[in-house]
């Protein structure tokens, strides 16, 4: 499990995956393509994403739990996709910018 607390900064152990800690506090057990993430300075590594969990990541976008009580922004992208415990983050959609009629 890791020790979420905003601006931590993770790497997945199976890809090139690294998120930055936008939202979120406390032990969770954060993963990228089904393995458990770990600090950024320990450094990627070059593994096996579980079934289901390489769909990738994309840079510079948001990925989120169901109830927004995470979010986790990608600063470089991978193979594996991120999840706490087996449920998938969904990316974050972009704010609709009020009209200027």
């Amino acid at each position: 499990m890791s020790d979420l607390k905003p601006g931590s900064r993770f790497a997945s152990s199976v890809c090139s995956t690294q998120v930055i800690v936008v939202k979120g506090a406390g032990e969770v057990d954060l993963r990228c393509g089904g393995v458990p993430m770990v600090p950024a300075e320990t450094g990627a590594g070059d593994g096996v994403s579980a079934d289901g969990a390489s769909d990738g990541t994309l840079l510079g976008k948001r990925y989120v739990d169901p109830d927004e009580t995470v979010e986790v922004l990608c600063t470089r992208p991978g193979d594996g996709s991120l999840s706490i415990g087996d449920m998938l983050l969904d990316l974050k959609d972009a704010k609709p910018l009020p009209s200027s009629d």
